[in-house]
Formats: C-alpha cells, sequence, structure tokens
C-alpha cells in the first residue's frame, strides 16, 4: 500500500520551490497556477501562501484560523454540570459572564476537552477508561507468563440451604490463552483459593491435564490475597516472579479478562438463577421459583466449559487453533515439580517447631494427633496448614525438612481414624514386647548337652573355620593378595630335568678335546 502523502508537507515544499524561483527571477505565472492546480486551491490562495513565506525567510508556516477559546472559569462550569455543555453555558450566561454563541461553545467545548474526559465527566473513571488505548504484549512461548484473577459468578447457587454466588479463581497461559488451573470457592476467595488454584495450575497428571508447569512470570492486581506472605513464598520457591499491576488497569491482564467475559456470557447467561436476566416491572424476575443448582452441579459445569475452551474454542490471536492446539505445538521445555513437593511449598508454615506431646500436638488450642506419632513424644517437628483448613495440618521434620505424615484436629477426627490410632498403638506395644522377648532370649546363653566329662560348650560359638572365615570378611582379608612364595618350601627337583642356568655364575671352562688317531 502506498502512503497517503501529507498535504501541509506538501504544501511547505512546493511554496519553497516557488520562493526559490522567485529569488532567481525565474518565477512565472503558469508555474503558479501548475501548483495550484496539483493542491486544488485557487492560485490566489497559493500567492497568500508565497507571502507567507516571504515573511518567514522562505519557509511558509500556516497560522491556525482564530477561533474561541474555553476561558479557566468555563471549564469549571462545564466540569460542575458533568460535561453538559448547554448546561454551563446557560449558568454562564445567567451569571453575567461573557460568552459567544451556543454552538461556538460547543465547538470550543469539544476542543478543549477528549472524549474521554467527557465521558469522565459524566460517568466516572470507569467510563474515561473505555477511551483509552492498549497496546497488544508478545505472547512469547507457554509458561512463559501468566495471569490470574477473580470473577464473581452471576449466578445464584444452594450452598448447604443457603443461596450465595460462588467466586471462581483462573490462572490462565498468556501464550496459549489455556486455562491452566482454577479453584472454585463458595465464598470471596482468600489466599486460600489461591492456593489451591496455584497447585492445580502447576501439576500435570490424568486429573489436571496436560496444561500446567512452572511459570515464568505471574500477573496480579492489586487484591491483598495475590500480595500475601503465603503465596509470595509459594511462588517464591518455585521460581516465579510476581509482577504487580495497578489496581483497576483490567487491559493489564487481557487474558484472564478475555476468559471472565466469555464465561459470564457464554455459560451463567444460561444457568438458572442467573442475575442479569430480564425483569419485569418493578425489578420482579420473570420465573421467581426456578430450581437453583446446587454447588456440585454448578462445579460440574464449570469443568466442562473449562474442557471446552481448552479443547474447542479458538480466541483471537491463536491463528485459528484452540488452546489445546496452541500448546502442543508450542516447543518450549515445561518446568514441572511433583505432587509431594508442590504440597509442602503452597502449604503456610507455623513460625518455630512445636513438640510432640502425650496429646499430640498443641497449635491454636487445639491437639491434632496421628498414628505415626506413636512413640515420638518429645520430638519437635514443623507445621504447614492450609488458611482456613484448620481440621488437618502437616508436620515435617525441622531438620531435614523430610514429611513426617500428616495430623488430624482430636476432636474431629473419624472414626475410621479413630480406629487407626488404636491400631497404631497396639502395633507399638506389640514390637516392644518383641523386642524385649528376643533380648531376654539372648541374655540366656545355652549350651550343648555332654555325654562325657567336658567342660560345657555354649551352642552360639562359632566353629573355627568359621570364625576364621567371618574375621577375614570383617577385615577385607583377600588370602591371594597376601600369598608368600616362599612361605611354602618347593620339592626337590627330579633328576632327570634339566636346570636353568644361573647368569650370576661363570661357565665352567670344558677340557680339550683329544686329537684324533692318525691313520
Amino acid at each position: 500500500m502506498h502512503q497517503i502523502p501529507d498535504q501541509n508537507a506538501l504544501r511547505t515544499a512546493a511554496i519553497h520551490r516557488l520562493y526559490t524561483l522567485e529569488k532567481s527571477e525565474r518565477l512565472t505565472r503558469s508555474r503558479i497556477i501548475g501548483v495550484a492546480d496539483a493542491l486544488g486551491v485557487d492560485p490566489r490562495t497559493v500567492d497568500r501562501w508565497l507571502a507567507n513565506a516571504r515573511a518567514n525567510n522562505g519557509t511558509y508556516q500556516p497560522q491556525d484560523r482564530p477561533c474561541f477559546i474555553l476561558t479557566p472559569p468555563m471549564l469549571d462550569a462545564v466540569a460542575r454540570w458533568r460535561g453538559n455543555a448547554t448546561a454551563a453555558w446557560r449558568e454562564l450566561r445567567t451569571d453575567g459572564h461573557p460568552v459567544p454563541s451556543l454552538a461556538t461553545f460547543h465547538r470550543a467545548a469539544n476542543r478543549a476537552l477528549t472524549p474521554g474526559i467527557r465521558a469522565g465527566l459524566r460517568g466516572g473513571e470507569k467510563a474515561r477508561r473505555r477511551y483509552d488505548v492498549s497496546g497488544e504484549r508478545d505472547r512469547h512461548h507457554r509458561n512463559y507468563a501468566w495471569e490470574t484473577d477473580h470473577v464473581e459468578a452471576s449466578v445464584k447457587v444452594r450452598i448447604d440451604g443457603h443461596i450465595r454466588k460462588p467466586w471462581i479463581t483462573f490462572f490462565v497461559d498468556c501464550a496459549t490463552s489455556a486455562i491452566c488451573g482454577l479453584a472454585i470457592s463458595p465464598q470471596r476467595p482468600s489466599r486460600e483459593g489461591v492456593l489451591v488454584a496455584i497447585r492445580d495450575a502447576v501439576l500435570i497428571d490424568e486429573h489436571h491435564g496436560p496444561f500446567g508447569g512452572i511459570p515464568t512470570y505471574v500477573r496480579v492486581d492489586g487484591g491483598r490475597e495475590f500480595l500475601c506472605a503465603t503465596v509470595k513464598e509459594a511462588l517464591g520457591v518455585l521460581g516465579s516472579e510476581i509482577i504487580e499491576l495497578p489496581p483497576f488497569t483490567p487491559e493489564g491482564k487481557g487474558n484472564v479478562e478475555a476468559v471472565n467475559g466469555a464465561i459470564k456470557k457464554t455459560l451463567f447467561a444460561g444457568m438458572p438463577g442467573y442475575t442479569h436476566a430480564p425483569t419485569l416491572r418493578g425489578g420482579k424476575p420473570v420465573d421467581p421459583d426456578q430450581p437453583l443448582l446446587h454447588f456440585e452441579a454448578f462445579v460440574g459445569r464449570v469443568l466442562e466449559w473449562v474442557h471446552g475452551w481448552n479443547h474447542e474454542n479458538t480466541p483471537r490471536g491463536l491463528g485459528g487453533n484452540t488452546p489445546r492446539q496452541a500448546w502442543d505445538a508450542d516447543p518450549a521445555l515445561i518446568d514441572t515439580v511433583t505432587a509431594e513437593d508442590l504440597h509442602t511449598y503452597t502449604l503456610e508454615r507455623h513460625g518455630k517447631p512445636l513438640v510432640i506431646n502425650s496429646g499430640g500436638v498443641r497449635w491454636r488450642k487445639r491437639n491434632y494427633i496421628a498414628d505415626w506419632m506413636h512413640g515420638r513424644v518429645g520430638e519437635k517437628v514443623d507445621l504447614r496448614y492450609l488458611p482456613h483448613h484448620d481440621h488437618r495440618v502437616e508436620l515435617y521434620d525441622p531438620q531435614s525438612g523430610r514429611h513426617l505424615g500428616a495430623a488430624v484436629m482430636a476432636g474431629q477426627a473419624t472414626r475410621e481414624q479413630t480406629l487407626s490410632l488404636k491400631r497404631a498403638r497396639r502395633r507399638e506395644a506389640d514390637r516392644l514386647r518383641a523386642q524385649l522377648k528376643k533380648a531376654e532370649k539372648n541374655r540366656n546363653t545355652r549350651y550343648a548337652a555332654a555325654t562325657r566329662p567336658a567342660p560345657p560348650v555354649p551352642l552360639d560359638v562359632m566353629p573355627e573355620e568359621e570364625a576364621v572365615e567371618h574375621l577375614r570378611a570383617l577385615d577385607g582379608f583377600d588370602p591371594a593378595a597376601e600369598a608368600l612364595p616362599d612361605l611354602i618350601q618347593l620339592p626337590e627337583p627330579d633328576a632327570e630335568w634339566t636346570l636353568p642356568l644361573n647368569p650370576n655364575t661363570a661357565p665352567s671352562p670344558q677340557p680339550p678335546t683329544p686329537p684324533e688317531d692318525q691313520p
């Protein structure tokens, strides 16, 4: 495509050329008419432009037409009337201020105030933001950046006999627009819901699907549940950096905002109990007795919608691909973490080690017990817990960090957990009894029966050959390595053998050969 030329730049260049020709006395009327025809103006207009160039040393400088400009009191009046220029003009005229005509006042107000400012005067900051221009980030690769946010479901749901609107916490991958994890809370989510969503997003298995791993960056808004110490510690251990966006900036996390808007329009709008459904006169609902979903059914519908978003939806910017197709086509490596380690990282840690006593572990004026605690009274443990889930805690070795096991609140232990605790106590007692019996049995030395007068022989005495072999095995003795060739005398050689010569002795002289007899 050819770029449209700037008319002001063309006008300035053409007038400068005419000014140069005039200085060299080569300017003719036909040249002025040619410039006027090219710019679509009258030749007399070109004469005025040329006179402007003579007054400014050969450079044409266009001058704006004189227009009316609002004064500060006029701008204040427009702001007081929430952007209503007509009401401000009437007030100024009533108070005796010199004002132009109403049409001129409107034109001046439009020049002084942008459409965004006028919308902000009428509807506030939220209305002004609709006129802002936001760029588009590079998608990079999968798990480069995630975005997270809460969304309140526009649906009333039955939860334990009460009617509430649940909340959903999403973690969305920016490169593929895939929903990596989520957590659904019956009430407004806290740091507990964020930790559950992080665990669901990072894990990759048959339950969580192929989406997940450890992200490099996580974009969050100013919500305190995203910026609490527990969430920062969990993401910090994973090596993810939190990017805190300014408050009330949905354009900073457009991917998760797109998910929030889509689930409201494509799922919540078709569910019973939709709070934004059309109403009758007086705000009465069309069907006040419609059956509401239970929380379990609501969670199932949301999970089905998430599966459809990841495997069937084609978001803008993916070239017609679904998030699953974009995820599988991305060659970037995925950093993972085991479920056990992730379980530890996404728990909040108690400050100092606690001691196991006869009643279990005492924490927050409650006792926590487990079957593996038998025999460990007096040992110290580190306690980790999921916020708002006080019925269960996880205990770790304070030195090595090894996970020892879970413990449940003593007052909320189930019948199976109580039976397991009793069985563990019996197993501990049986193991001690067996060790004591074995010790007593080894303490009494048994002797072999005798038929002749002889000292008593213990039955557990090793034979001499077995004892030698046992000592050699303990000392690492190797007979082949310790063999001495001169230790055993070799037999005398046989007379028929030929002895080897000794190189250190001189050979004995041989007798001369007698002369042969002459014939």
